[in-house]
């Protein structure tokens, strides 16, 4: 069903001055953020001493059971939730703190606490399902695991979690753990402050123009205050990025402190069209892969008197992140590095004390690495962060211009690789969920829906011919059709040479198009997915060739003589043999072109070049950083160019050229 809803985003906002009411001081940007660090550390202890206090299982059993102990069921809001289960927070003695900024602090404790039980759910899943080998599970194993586990949790982190309990259970020799709090130990709380668990006595927030906005907010003055007159009002103005609309509705941010700096997380409102699961005639299919990060391909669903058609133009649309994701390997490599060099110095740490001379030497170095170490993570978070979104905006323009409706991607519940999993490892790095995230709610502001479709068989049957049962198969290169690979897929049934990405992306558009009635909606999350796929193939459009056509004859005017000149084919000059441009849209050929001539210049002999795969290099096929030279890191990817008529004289689809890897603002963050 279409109709209105509010879709809610996060916008990053900066705080550079304020101004204290109660003197008319103008505060710096240095000070607001000292003084801003002052309140959020105190929240921090608050809200972890209260985690720390109800880290058992029982206190974890009462939560997770959704009622209090008088019986009445527990609140949406955590603050709430907690205050009618009798956990309410304390200030730290000698400090004088109001009601209301303990409301902060309970928010953030049961956040953090429904956040852990969410892991829980999963780890007991996995310790019930426990297989042979948790390296390998099978099928049974895995529909087994699937119908105890909650919905969308991702294939990476049931490989996390698992990882998790076989190495406690190794340190232990235990053969599982009984609970969380068995594996874990109480989590780390934000040094941040939640204003949206309190009212007008703590903070307001007015909306002043179009870009801009005030909030009021207490302050304290001090690291530790000891009474009300170490509290002051704050009045901190500040610029809206432009994502914000002007009829968005402003909700209350989240204040905290990075590198000396006050940071404002943004909620706000806008309406939206929810598009429905059903009804769509164009949809846009996407693949994932390893060096081409994403895969598109275009689809229609006609009806004819045999049935439901789906017709594809043939474009292949494609996001390659592969330099990209070379540095981000190149990165993972130095962390891991890093990482190993760091429990080593703890390792030497361990088995020392104070009053030895290396100890002081030993502790600087491994201070030194975990300082390192977490500025690698941290740059980390801002390349996948940046590339995620950077591919969903350009899938969801890609969608946009064609004129689709509808996303279909592959479900990343189903994506769990088999085998050696090393194609799946180099994916998981790519944060594909995230990916998944910033699609959806880039689409929502456009109107499009996004469905998730069963992963399995798409690179694996023809989506030409077979109705999905005829095998593909997998070589090299369109050239080398008797040398196994994994890049190009080629049917012996109907003759299909292409792109195994692009094939895999044809059949989701396909599977997602007839497979619109049986869509089911998750009601706590909103995402949807094809329960039961319904298979079928994909025929190729054909654009009807150009003619030129014939001049008119004007009556009353002779005749102009044609040149005869000898410009065309003779028999001695025959024509040259056509290339084979394929008729079917685009205007490309369907395998590389051949050598212009069969013979080598003149003075040169062949050579033997060795087979690519010969040579040594990184792990996974990346380019070796010593040899190859990757330019810079950006990303190819298809041009946005909308559906028309391309006739005589206009222009064609171009190849996809490099485009900037543009790391996208941050308010496009999903809440």
């Amino acid at each position: 069903m279409t109709g209105q809803i509010s879709l809610t985003s996060t916008a990053s906002c900066t705080g550079l001055r304020a101004v204290a009411e109660h003197t008319g001081e103008a505060v710096g940007e240095r000070e607001l953020a000292r003084r801003v660090g002052h309140l959020t550390v105190l929240i921090q202890a608050m809200a972890a001493h209260l985690v720390a206090a109800h880290w058992t299982s029982a206190d974890l059993d009462l939560l997770a059971s959704g009622k209090s102990l008088d019986g009445r069921a527990l609140p949406s809001k955590g603050w709430m939730a907690l205050r009618r289960l009798g956990w309410a927070a304390a200030a730290p003695d000698g400090v004088a703190v109001c009601d209301r900024l303990r409301r902060c602090a309970e928010e953030e404790a049961a956040r953090t606490l429904r956040l852990a039980l969410h892991r829980r759910r999963i780890l007991a899943a996995l310790v019930a399902t426990w297989p042979e080998q948790p390296g390998k599970r099978s099928q049974v194993e895995w529909t087994a695991l699937r119908a105890v586990l909650p919905d969308g949790v991702s294939p990476v982190e049931i490989r996390n979690r698992t990882r998790q309990i076989r190495a406690w259970a190794e340190a232990h020799g235990v053969a599982l753990p009984g609970d969380l709090v068995e594996v874990e130990d109480p989590p780390q709380v934000a040094a941040q402050a939640l204003l949206a668990a309190a009212d007008r006595q703590l903070t307001t927030l007015e909306r002043t123009g179009e870009q801009s906005a005030v909030l009021r907010v207490q302050l304290p003055l001090v690291a530790a205050p000891a009474s009300r007159r170490d509290w002051a009002w704050h009045a901190l103005p500040f610029t809206l990025p432009p994502i914000i609309a002007a009829e968005a509705v402003l909700c209350a941010p989240t204040l905290r402190s990075a590198a000396h700096r006050v940071r404002l997380d943004l909620p706000h409102r806008s309406p939206i069209t929810h598009p429905s699961p059903a009804g769509h005639t164009t949809g846009l299919g996407l693949d994932w892969g390893v060096n081409t990060l994403l895969t598109g391909a275009l689809a229609r669903l006609t009806d004819t008197s045999a049935g439901p058609r789906v017709l594809s133009d043939g474009r292949r649309l494609r996001y390659d992140a592969s330099a990209v994701s070379a540095k981000l390997h190149r990165l993972r490599q130095v962390r891991e590095h890093v990482a190993a060099r760091r429990d080593h110095y703890e390792a030497l740490l361990a088995g020392l004390a104070a009053p030895q001379p290396l100890w002081a030497e030993l502790q600087s170095k491994h201070a030194v690495l975990v300082t390192e170490h977490a500025r690698i993570c941290a740059r980390l978070r801002q390349l996948n962060r940046a590339l995620a979104w950077s591919a969903a905006r350009w899938a969801v323009d890609q969608a946009r211009a064609l004129g689709a409706s509808v996303i279909y991607l592959e479900d990343l519940a189903t994506l769990e690789a088999r085998g050696k999993r090393s194609g799946n490892a180099r994916l998981a790095g790519q944060v594909r969920g995230l990916v998944a995230e910033a699609i959806a709610h880039l689409a929502a502001r456009e109107g499009i829906a996004v469905v998730a479709v069963p992963a399995r068989g798409t690179s694996k049957y023809c989506p030409r011919c077979g109705s999905g049962t005829q095998p593909l198969k997998h070589v090299a290169a369109p050239d080398r059709m008797r040398e196994s690979g994994w890049k190009w897929a080629a049917c012996t049934s109907c003759g299909l040479s292409c792109d195994r990405d692009h094939a895999a992306a044809e059949r989701i558009a396909a599977r997602g198009l007839l497979s619109q009635t049986r869509v089911r909606t998750d009601r706590h999350t909103g995402r949807r997915t094809v329960t039961i796929a319904v298979e079928g193939n994909v025929a190729r459009a054909r654009r009807r060739t150009p003619r030129p056509t014939p001049p008119r004859a004007v009556v009353g005017r002779p005749a102009v003589r044609a040149d005869r000149a000898k410009t065309g084919p003779t028999p001695k000059r025959p024509a040259a043999a056509s290339p084979g441009v394929s008729r079917r849209v685009p205007d490309r050929r369907a395998v590389p072109a051949p050598p212009s001539g069969g013979q080598c210049p003149a003075g040169q002999a062949p050579q033997n070049h060795p087979h690519p795969g010969a040579r040594s290099g990184p792990a996974h096929g990346f380019p070796n950083p010593q040899h190859d030279r990757t330019g810079f890191h950006r990303v190819r990817a298809s041009p946005v160019l909308a559906l028309g008529d391309f006739g005589a004289g206009a222009d064609r689809p171009r190849h996809a050229r490099n485009v900037r890897f543009i790391q996208t603002h941050s308010g496009n963050q999903r809440r």
